[in-house]
């Protein structure tokens, strides 16, 4: 790879806007394209969606447990439409939740190489076996240039049981961030002190510089913000548009307009299938919803 991701996801926002499209072939919604539940389907599927958004949006975020589902020849599928999606432009985004220690984390991590037979941009992990678990994975996108995207503060309802547990003064989820921050600070590594926010010099936001590689993911349907993203300096995955009821607005609510924030829809796009045009129109509606 030429660049770190937080260069490319930079540039390509700059090209194709922030929009991040999810492919999400779950059975009710190969049913409703008229489609099989089994590898064909999810074949058919999956290359439609491919072929109409690859060279459209700048992120595609297969979500791996729909591939996995359908065995060795499921996960073929995902290998061959990572590949397409890249060559056309677009970053890929594997939205996997891997979490382990050791040797297995560094096992996951290495989609994040470029010579791996499903090589992506970039990984969402689970940090709830300590920060240090997923050092192997920071060690490998950095080497890679690959990027992470952490599990902070997401909203599904119960979410906060764990993630505004108490550590000290601090919540689950800002420890998450705090940690993030630190991987996007030069020199950082997990035990050190955290660094000075004052000494941060915080990018998000200034998608024409340079924007760490290292993210975390926030729900975009949160009621409030309730963890501190000052000089993260690196970009926020923000799913739960559409469907699940977050909205544009709520995007500037939560994070304000200078953050560098990457959207995430699935369902409402996806909905317009199996028509590519409808597809591309779906995705350009939402592309100009978050361009306000």
């Amino acid at each position: 790879m030429s660049a770190p991701f937080g260069h490319r996801l930079a540039d390509a926002v700059a090209a194709r806007g922030p929009l991040c499209v999810g492919i999400d072939p779950h059975a009710p919604l190969l049913e409703r394209w008229g489609l099989g539940d089994d590898v064909d389907g999810l074949r058919r599927f999956t290359d439609t969606v491919v072929d109409a958004l690859a060279g459209e949006v700048a992120v595609l975020k297969p979500q791996s447990a729909f591939f996995e589902r359908h065995g060795s020849r499921g996960l073929a599928v995902l290998e061959d439409a990572v590949a397409r999606a890249r060559a056309a432009g677009a970053l890929v985004l594997l939205d996997a939740k891997r979490g382990d220690i050791g040797s297995t984390m560094d096992a996951y991590a290495d989609v994040l190489r470029p010579e791996h037979p499903m090589a992506v941009d970039a990984l969402t992990v689970s940090p709830y076996l300590g920060p240090g678990s997923l050092q192997p994975a920071v060690d490998t996108a950095r080497l890679a240039g690959g990027g992470l995207f952490v599990l902070a503060r997401t909203s599904n309802p119960d979410a906060g049981t764990l993630q505004s547990a108490a550590v000290g003064d601090r919540s689950v989820a800002q420890v998450v961030v705090d940690t993030v921050r630190g991987w996007n600070t030069p020199g950082w590594v997990v035990g050190d002190p955290l660094p000075d926010l004052g000494a941060v010099q915080d990018l998000a936001g200034r998608w024409g510089a340079t924007t760490g590689s290292f993210g975390v993911v926030v729900g975009a349907t949160l009621r409030d913000l309730d963890v501190d993203l000052g000089g993260l300096g690196g970009p926020v995955l923000a799913p739960g548009l559409g469907a699940q009821g977050g909205t544009p607005a709520d995007l500037r609510r939560l994070f304000g307009p200078g953050r560098a924030v990457v959207p995430t829809v699935s369902r409402d796009v996806l909905a317009a299938g199996p028509d590519p045009a409808a597809l591309r129109t779906a995705a350009a509606r939402w592309a100009q919803e978050l361009a306000r």
